[in-house]
């Protein structure tokens, strides 16, 4: 483990008080098989009104993303990272997606120091580690979490992940844009749905990730954006404006 790990993590330190056990696997699909592709919320997602529940629920944050050049690359490395681990691991998509929004999540909370580089991908194995458990029926070992230039101790992953949940307020449980795909492709295109939608609509949803943060955008937004986005071969920006305008879960948001 690199040396640098034992100086403090910001003004926060990993260390911490509690000791842990090691952690076994506790609590698939991919991209690429979008023909095996199942909505995590799969069950109630044709009922509207689970569907508006589901929008109630969502949150959005006052904080304000980074505007540091070197950390908007840092971010986008590490979201590489997990979108290619995820693929390693056979994990599903969402899970991906639940642990870029709990990266997004810290980063606008905490201050990483540039010269600290190393938090990056720690944080991003926490931040993936802790999403497998939340979603996945198998996780790996965390000495199975491997990144190109360092190797992470499992109590230092543990702790980073203690740093994690106590930063979030140990809110882990979140929706994500995956519950809504079928309820808008339904909305916007039909009873009838084709494969090749949802594998656009999920390029799309990957897309949107590596971009642009997700502290203050809400899940069913992007999930609208996306089947509109794979949709737009077909739509002009008529007929796209009186889709949104039909759909009243978001209230008085501006479209």
């Amino acid at each position: 483990m690199n040396r640098d790990l034992n100086t403090s993590f910001s003004s926060s330190n990993l260390l911490c008080q509690e000791t842990q056990q090691e952690q076994e696997a506790c609590f698939s699909e991919t991209a690429k098989e979008s023909h095996h592709y199942k909505s995590p919320c799969s069950d109630n997602e044709d009922d509207d009104e689970y569907i508006e529940n589901l929008v109630q629920r969502e949150t959005t944050t006052d904080d304000l993303f980074t505007t540091k050049t070197w950390l908007k690359s840092a971010r986008f490395d590490a979201i590489q990272w997990i979108l290619n681990t995820r693929e390693t691991f056979g994990f599903q998509v969402h899970t991906a997606y639940l642990s870029v929004t709990y990266f997004d999540r810290f980063i606008a909370t905490r201050s990483i120091d540039e010269g600290k580089m190393w938090a990056i991908p720690l944080l991003s194995i926490a931040c993936l580690s802790l999403a497998a458990k939340m979603e996945e029926p198998k996780v790996p070992f965390l000495s199975e979490f491997h990144t190109k230039d360092y190797q992470f101790e499992n109590k230092v992953i543990q702790r980073m992940e203690l740093m994690v949940l106590t930063t979030l307020g140990w809110k882990m449980s979140s929706a994500t844009p995956f519950c809504y795909l079928h309820y808008f492709i339904r909305k916007f295109h039909g009873e009838f749905e084709t494969k090749g939608l949802i594998c656009k609509a999920i390029e799309f949803i990957i897309a949107i990730i590596k971009e642009m943060s997700l502290v203050d955008c809400r899940p069913s937004i992007i999930a609208a954006a996306a089947v509109l986005a794979a949709l737009n071969g077909g739509l002009t920006r008529k007929a796209m404006e009186d889709k949104i305008g039909c759909i009243s879960l978001w209230g008085s948001l501006q479209s």
